[in-house]
């Protein structure tokens, strides 16, 4: 699940930003098993926070250094 800095790095911004738009749905659909008591490992969603933020931190500096 957790991705790897150097295998984003590696993709273009159009890639990051689709990955991005996937983790986000995925969370989502996290908070809510967890809400309603289906989610039985937590550690899932901090992970996916994770790599959100690693993301988001790409995006920003590959459109600071354009």
């Amino acid at each position: 699940m957790a991705n790897k800095i150097k295998d984003l790095r590696a993709m273009s911004i159009d890639e990051l930003e689709k990955k991005l738009l996937e983790l986000k749905k995925e969370q989502l659909n996290l908070r809510i098993q967890h809400s309603t008591g289906q989610l039985s490992n937590t550690a899932v969603i901090r992970s996916v926070r994770r790599d959100i933020a690693k993301i988001n931190t790409l995006i920003t500096e590959r459109k600071k250094n354009s």
